[in-house]
């Protein structure tokens, strides 16, 4: 067995990772920003060698958390970055271009980063007082550092992914090299996507679906293709693309594709799998994928910053239409208050336990109510069938209490998009005087529909045999848009807010 293709350790380090992809494919494209620059893996690795150097050379030391603030258009150079700081066995904190200025003090100050990395196509970042910021080609332009790379170990600390706070304040979930390389291949033929040349997505940097991204490009013989901003056409002309045989996208960008007409006459037929992650995938949504890319399996992926890399993953099935999958990459379970596991079919908590868990940074109240034994409190109400199937009642914050009855906004938004001039629909409960909580629907419509016809009375009567009585939304608010994080998540706090205005 000759050293490029021997099987690295079980579990192992991000450097390691790279150092064996470049070592099997030096000169295959591993991450593409369409128009913008494509990168081999032996300019990433030989790219992360220079910023390792350049932030040893600054006094960046093991263990020191640096931030990476970086934009969609600069994905190569944030790949990069990204393996240099774990290079030089310093913790990475992904952080997108677009945060606030307080939101990105915020992460900075929490952390104690010891400095900020930005790309070359974003302006320097609005750092806490003191705290050095430095373009990452300055840092890689640097002399080489003759000095071998600090020993970097499985259990070190690689990451602190902040949270998207649909619920509260982003919270920092650290992740150490064993967690981050867990279930990477061991060999070649092991290689994940190996139908595709490429994989397409347009996931924003500092989100978990984007570092699922990067490390898919780590680990999967197709490389990453992504684009500086998403449009359904731009998205759509890169479908087409020769070897692009995946798609990734989250439930938002499946429905602005699809009404768009932005397919409308183009070959699909060389796609092959869609995954759906970051919310529910309505299985209305779903059933247009799978009719707009005959040839492809759609599948709808379930998880968290704080599970990854534990999952459920589910193929879409009409006969299993609001199940979101079996455990992938870990454990699942479904427990009462007291964390019990529950029989087949009783509703509770959604649990799921990886292999090497993650932990909140620096929170011990948050990890103390979050984490136990491994497992992670996922913060949905669910079910396990029979068969192994995990069925979503909800988020625990978003079960509306409406007099004597729980409601499933999940369920009635899942009616909602059926209706045919519905694109995107968001159910929030609202204040009532007598029920304590009112269901209320937004919905978004489809382009070009007559909106006319989306009133609460019709609306009401389309789902009267879809929902019970309890169920039917009793206000309504028609919207250009739904709210969203950067994630593609609607805001539902933000929602209620526009029901109360």
């Amino acid at each position: 067995m000759t050293a490029a293709t021997a099987a690295p350790p079980a579990a192992r380090t991000v450097p390691e990772l790279l150092a064996w992809r470049t070592a099997l494919h030096p000169d295959r494209v591993a991450v593409e920003v369409a128009g913008v620059r494509a990168l081999t893996f032996a300019d990433w690795s030989a790219g992360a060698a220079a910023v390792a150097a350049g932030l040893h050379g600054r006094g960046v030391r093991p263990g020191d958390r640096v931030g990476l603030v970086f934009g969609a258009r600069d994905w190569t150079g944030f790949a990069v970055a990204y393996c240099g700081v774990l290079r030089a066995g310093a913790v990475a904190v992904p952080l997108s271009d677009r945060l606030a200025a307080g939101q990105l003090g915020h992460a900075l100050t929490h952390c104690g980063a010891a400095a900020v990395v930005h790309g070359d196509a974003t302006a320097a970042p609005p750092a806490p007082a003191g705290l050095p910021v430095w373009r990452a080609a300055d840092l890689a332009a640097g002399p080489a550092d003759a000095a071998d790379p600090p020993p970097v170990r499985p259990g070190d600390l690689a990451q602190i992914l902040y949270t998207s706070g649909t619920t509260g304040r982003p919270k920092g979930v650290a992740a150490s090299h064993a967690n981050l390389t867990a279930g990477a291949p061991t060999h070649p033929r092991r290689l994940a996507l190996a139908h595709s040349e490429r994989f397409l997505h347009a996931f924003a940097i500092g989100t978990n679906a984007g570092q699922t991204m990067l490390f898919n490009a780590l680990t999967a013989k197709a490389g990453a293709l992504t684009l500086p901003a998403f449009t359904p056409v731009r998205f759509a002309r890169l479908v087409q693309t020769p070897g692009t045989g995946t798609l990734f996208v989250v439930p938002s960008m499946a429905i602005e594709l699809l009404d768009s007409g932005a397919l409308r006459g183009r070959d699909c037929s060389g796609v092959h799998l869609i995954g759906s992650t970051a919310a529910a995938l309505p299985p209305a949504v779903a059933a247009r994928l799978a009719a707009a890319f005959p040839e492809a399996t759609i599948v709808n992926y379930y998880t968290s910053t704080e599970a990854a890399p534990a999952q459920t993953t589910m193929i879409w099935d009409p006969a299993r239409r609001d199940a979101v999958g079996r455990p992938v990459g870990g454990q699942l379970r479904v427990a009462d208050a007291d964390g019990n596991p529950l029989p087949p079919g009783t509703t509770g908590d959604v649990w799921l336990r990886a292999p090497y868990p993650r932990a909140y940074y620096r929170d011990d109240a948050a990890n103390r109510a979050t984490f136990r034994d491994g497992w992670v409190r996922m913060g949905d109400v669910g079910r396990i069938d029979a068969d192994g199937y995990l069925y979503l009642a909800d988020r625990h914050q978003d079960v509306i209490k409406s007099g004597a009855f729980k409601v499933s906004s999940l369920e009635v938004e899942a009616a909602l998009h059926e209706h045919p001039l519905v694109a995107e629909a968001a159910v929030v409960g609202v204040p009532h005087p007598v029920l304590g909580s009112a269901v209320a629907a937004a919905v978004v419509a489809r382009p070009h529909a007559d909106a006319a016809g989306l009133t609460l009375p019709a609306l009401r009567a389309f789902l009267a045999d879809r929902l019970a009585d309890y169920q039917l939304p009793a206000r309504l608010l028609l919207l250009a848009e739904l709210p969203r994080n950067e994630g593609g998540k609607v805001l539902k706090r933000q929602l209620t807010g526009l029901f109360d205005n």
